[in-house]
């Protein structure tokens, strides 16, 4: 495996800063974080990892001394940028930027800098398709927030190097992330096309009158939902037996919703300007006292089950 020892992280919004953080729990690494714009990195990270310190997973000099071994920088010129052995790319979501920030890249990298880029639907094989380098690029997708969820999918180009593909896997591995191979580069790579999956049918059972959409979630957070992270659909389907997961989807598949444009009432909400937490009203109404619940009890929650705080 290619040695790694200085990883850079283009992009010093929130899931740049809780990238960075994560990589810098490996003593090994030495990492930089790059963005057009000054930003207090520490107080973000900080700011970030508030709940941790609170909850007693980590203290606040085990913080510092992460932040010890992370820099940052505005100029792209910089040694911290041209001497990179491993790179994630965590910019604004359009193609555009995304590979005008490669370009830039590989032209100040080194030509086998590892190349990863941060984003949840955008194609890997689009994103790197006018470098000269393409098989040390690959997608590696964090799940927010960044430094809690464990999950990171590492998602083949089509043109990605299998050799790549595992160095990044044992990177991953090594600063605590669970990284799963994703073999095509296929819209919503493998985790997002189930999340919508059962989105798509949660919205249809609100649109269709079957139940309301505080009633969705409760059925969801009562029943297959405390099962799923002790036992996934794949491990589910055998314990029951293929045979009546067989003789299930054959009454039910034919009744679920398989539509390939987004619900009409989704459309309606987003056109009356019905944005969720964004506006206090979706498909229910919030208060700002109930979006700030929900943000705070997510990562108290995920603290709660990765740490048992």
């Amino acid at each position: 495996m290619k040695e790694i020892k200085n990883i850079l992280i283009c992009g010093a919004g929130m899931m740049g800063k809780n990238i960075a953080f994560v990589m810098a729990s490996n003593p090994a690494y030495q990492v930089a974080l790059y963005d057009l714009y000054p930003t207090d990195v520490p107080a973000g990270i900080r700011t970030n990892t508030k709940q941790l310190v609170d909850k007693g997973v980590m203290t606040a000099a085990g913080i510092d001394e992460r932040l010890s071994r992370i820099s940052f920088t505005t100029d792209i010129d910089s040694p911290l940028v041209s001497g990179a052995d491993f790179v994630i790319e965590a910019v604004f979501e359009d193609m555009n930027i995304k590979q005008e920030t490669f370009a830039k890249l590989e032209a100040r990298c080194r030509p086998d800098t590892i190349f990863c880029t941060n984003s949840s639907v955008m194609s890997p094989s689009q994103i790197s398709e006018k470098l000269q380098h393409r098989e040390r690029f690959v997608g590696t997708h964090f799940w927010n927030p960044g430094h809690l969820i464990p999950l990171v999918e590492v998602v083949k180009s089509d043109a990605s190097s299998d050799e790549v593909a595992e160095t990044v896997m044992e990177v991953l591995r090594s600063a605590g992330k669970k990284p799963v191979i994703c073999k095509k580069d296929v819209p919503g790579f493998i985790a997002n096309r189930m999340q919508h999956a059962l989105w798509r049918e949660a919205i249809s059972i609100v649109e269709r009158g079957i139940a309301d959409a505080a009633t969705v979630d409760e059925a969801v957070k009562y029943s297959f939902g405390l099962r799923l992270p002790q036992l996934g659909p794949m491990e589910n389907a055998d314990m029951v037996g293929t045979d009546l997961t067989y003789n299930i989807h054959d009454y039910i598949l034919r009744d679920l919703e398989d539509s390939h444009e987004p619900s009409p009432m989704l459309k309606e909400l987003r056109d009356g300007g019905k944005l969720g937490f964004k506006s206090g009203e979706g498909f229910q109404t919030w208060t700002p006292e109930q979006v700030a619940k929900s943000n705070a009890s997510l990562n108290e929650y995920l603290i709660r089950m990765l740490y048992g705080k």
